[in-house]
């Protein structure tokens, strides 16, 4: 890769090196979470292990050289149940059909909607303050599913006719929710914000939008259904308070759902949707090539290419990822660009197959190609 003039550090997020959030589970913690779920740990002894936990993980990502940290989900067993089945109007169950990843990995839960969509709790609240106080250096950084994870998987099928005759009136009280939220975490002192979108990426996939179809489900300006309650979401947020979304294709223990490049929502991806920077998984051929970063505008939005595995333990070499961020800036500028796994390693509290050691190596090589490539992490 050719040498770029080095870039100060950034002053907001992301930063050259960034991470989308989960972490592998420590030992300790998935005892103690196991031992709480059969009753013999009671919750306040379980939150004071899940502290000392996240205390620990993030001066590890403070020491590594990230300059964001999480508290790694640990206090979740979903990235995305755990939100949104707190969002008054929704509940978890154990359905009849699982969702199945690829191999035949079968997802335990899935989320219906009972009652009118509303933020009625302070849904990780405490949580994201709970990492705020324990940062040195870092950003604290909140990771939140996006509001499409209420609708795509289930669908039409999922929601009680009886609250919602009709869709509309749905989607605006979650667009609502969803506001009122954002607005929680700003006033909490949030000012790096992550809304994990998988299902805009899902719509890539013509295996997806087949078994919407076949559920019923309509299909058409679904992708606009989805950006207009991001924005609806982040309207209002503070100047200083920094929005991305992360898009994958499915994480549950190194297995996928989805496969397609971004171009079928890419135009709409980049330019309808207000957010200020994308967290895109590109760690296989599965994602396709960069050329829909054609439609970054020019400007402050930041594309963070997810390049480094989390399915796998097998460490990236600084070269091939150099190659790679080369091809990408052939179709937005290198200072619009930054690197990072393209998911979490323990999008459920099961995680993915790769050991700890291997974990902190690959955040590692992120900070080290990001120093090397645009001179500043």
């Amino acid at each position: 890769m050719r040498s770029p003039t080095p870039q100060p550090p950034r002053t907001r997020p992301p930063f050259r090196a960034d991470h989308v959030g989960s972490l592998l589970r420590p030992p300790a913690l998935r005892e103690a979470r196991a031992k709480h779920a059969a009753g013999g740990l009671s919750a306040t002894a379980l939150r004071a292990i899940e502290d000392r936990s996240i205390a620990e993980a993030i001066a590890r990502q403070e020491a590594i050289g990230l300059r964001a940290a999480t508290d790694g989900e640990f206090r979740r067993a979903y990235w995305h149940y755990d939100f949104v089945a707190r969002l008054g109007g929704t509940e978890l169950y154990v359905p009849e059909q699982h969702v199945e990843f690829k191999g035949g990995v079968m997802l335990p839960h899935r989320l219906r909607v009972t009652g009118r969509i509303a933020w009625t709790q302070p849904a990780f609240i405490d949580d994201f303050q709970f990492v705020a106080g324990h940062v040195k250096t870092a950003v604290a950084k909140q990771t939140i599913p996006a509001p499409s994870v209420v609708h795509f998987r289930g669908g039409r099928n999922s929601i009680d006719r009886r609250v919602y005759p009709e869709m509309d009136a749905f989607f605006d009280d979650l667009g609502r929710a969803y506001h009122h939220a954002v607005q929680a975490f700003a006033a909490a002192g949030c000012r790096y914000l992550q809304l994990d979108e998988v299902n805009i990426a899902y719509l890539c996939d013509p295996e997806q939008i087949a078994g919407l179809k076949s559920r019923g489900d309509y299909v058409e300006n679904l992708l606009g259904i989805y950006a207009d309650l991001i924005n609806r979401a982040i309207a209002g947020r503070p100047a200083d308070m920094v929005v991305s979304m992360h898009l994958c294709r499915g994480n549950f223990r190194s297995t996928f759902i989805a496969t397609g490049g971004y171009e079928p929502v890419a135009e709409a991806l980049f330019n309808q949707i207000g957010v200020d920077a994308y967290f895109m998984e590109w760690d296989t051929e599965r994602a396709g090539g960069f050329e829909p970063l054609r439609f970054v505008p020019r400007g402050n939005k930041i594309v963070v290419l997810g390049l480094v595995t989390t399915k796998t333990g097998a460490l990236e070499s600084k070269d091939d990822l150099k190659r790679r961020i080369e091809a990408a800036s052939r179709f937005v500028p290198l200072e619009q660009l930054a690197l990072s796994p393209q998911c979490g390693f323990a999008s459920t509290e099961e995680g993915n197959l790769l050991t700890a050691d291997e974990q902190w190596r690959k955040l590692e090589r992120c900070v080290e190609v990001a120093r090397e490539v645009w001179g500043a992490v």
